[in-house]
């Protein structure tokens, strides 16, 4: 990833880390338990990037995503995604997950269905569980069936995707368990 830079940012629920290059955003971190940790894991993942001061059209899009962890219903669907490659399956999950407003929610199935079949269903949460740029492509919206909560990749796991959740006003279908 030449050319590429990384930025780290506050929010509500942490310390961020966003990667951009010359065409749009390339990934979206959510915290690690510590900022070294979040820098750590993009460069794990994207390589030794130079940490930037961001520029204007990535500014607006950490300003959008700090918004919506605020509680504000900001939807991001004007921050330009780079996912060059990304699957095309994977590209065309994102992009039905974008259209999903802040506050409400679709299922695993609800998406597959839209793709082709609802046995698509796990695929559908492969590529969620593979998403580059969360908060942007809020896969924290795509629920299980039932309107359970499903997996969640990112650190803090299920809790955190409540926590976003709760954040943005959406009901979810939740009674912890022993093993959240």
């Amino acid at each position: 990833m030449t050319d590429h830079r990384f930025a780290i940012f506050d929010t509500t629920i942490g310390r961020c880390g966003i990667v951009w290059g010359e065409r749009g955003i390339n990934a979206v971190q959510l915290p690690m338990s510590s900022e070294d940790k979040t820098r750590a894991r993009i460069r794990q993942r994207y390589g030794d990037l130079a940490e930037a001061a961001p520029p204007s059209g990535v500014q607006s899009a950490i300003d959008g995503i700090v918004e919506l962890l605020a509680g504000k219903p900001n939807d991001l669907t004007g921050v330009v995604l780079d996912l060059d490659g990304v699957p095309e399956f994977n590209r065309g999950v994102y992009d039905i997950a974008r259209t999903i407003p802040p506050g409400k929610t679709m299922t695993y199935g609800d998406i597959a269905k839209r793709l082709g079949g609802v046995e698509l269903s796990r695929d559908v949460g492969q590529a969620l569980g593979r998403n580059p740029c969360p908060v942007v492509v809020p896969c924290h919206r795509v629920l299980a069936a039932g309107g359970k909560p499903g997996g969640f990749s990112a650190n803090g796991g299920v809790a955190t995707k409540l926590k976003m959740l709760e954040i943005e006003g959406a009901y979810v279908n939740h009674t912890p368990t022993l093993f959240d």
